[in-house]
């Protein structure tokens, strides 16, 4: 859902209002892209903790019980990427004029590092509003952030902060085992969520996952 919708919202946004750069137009696609990152936010919400991006159950995980982790590395970080293969192919098969992908403008070790640190940016930001569980403001400011760190990193490296995500586009163009993709999209994000939740630890106790469930289905009660 998150690379199809996002793909083709993106693709009318853009027919609808242009390219322009003035801004009215600005402000207008900025909204509406807030608007969809906070539906998803919401959706996870709905879910039970239901989530696209595998950097966010990654960092629970490592945090977690050993059985945890193997879990979210065999079961649930697969099932995103799988998800993200079929979204990327459902685009090109129904919406091809939809289909762009991020693509890496600069060299492998500075695109690491771009990539790397916007991660490692909404990653903390992330872990430090989980502080505030009932902060009704929490959601839009990360939606806003990561708004943010993609239109900076937009130009580089695309921006993506998510490997599963920026596997089904390198699928369906046959780059996904290149160093490219490696490195930049997979290597750099794990290697800055692993260091957030190592300094994380160091001054903060992170939630279970099994605690967060409770705490979300306590707040459905009230």
């Amino acid at each position: 859902m998150w690379v199809l919708s996002g793909s083709i919202i993106r693709y009318l946004i853009y027919m609808i209002l242009g390219t322009g750069m003035d801004p009215i137009s600005v402000l207008l696609k900025g909204s509406l892209a807030v608007v969809y990152l906070y539906y998803f936010s919401q959706l996870r919400k709905v879910t039970n903790g239901g989530s696209y991006n595998p950097l966010f159950v990654l960092c629970h995980a490592i945090s977690d019980n050993f059985v945890e982790f193997l879990y979210v590395v065999f079961g649930r970080i697969p099932a995103q990427v799988f998800g993200s293969v079929i979204g990327v192919w459902l685009i090109n098969a129904t919406f091809p004029a939809a289909a762009d992908g991020p693509h890496l403008n600069v060299d492998v070790s500075y695109g690491a590092f771009i990539e790397g640190l916007i991660t490692f940016a909404i990653v903390i930001l992330s872990l430090g509003l989980n502080k505030f569980p009932r902060s009704s403001q929490k959601t839009w400011i990360s939606s806003f952030a990561k708004l943010v760190l993609h239109v900076l990193a937009s130009d580089i490296t695309g921006g993506v902060m998510n490997p599963a995500s920026a596997f089904g586009w390198a699928y369906a163009q046959g780059k996904h085992l290149t160093k490219e993709h490696l490195c930049v999209y997979w290597l750099a994000p794990m290697e800055a969520t692993s260091m957030v939740v190592w300094i994380c630890s160091l001054f903060i106790k992170l939630p279970k996952q099994k605690r967060q469930h409770e705490m979300q289905y306590k707040d459905k009660l009230v």
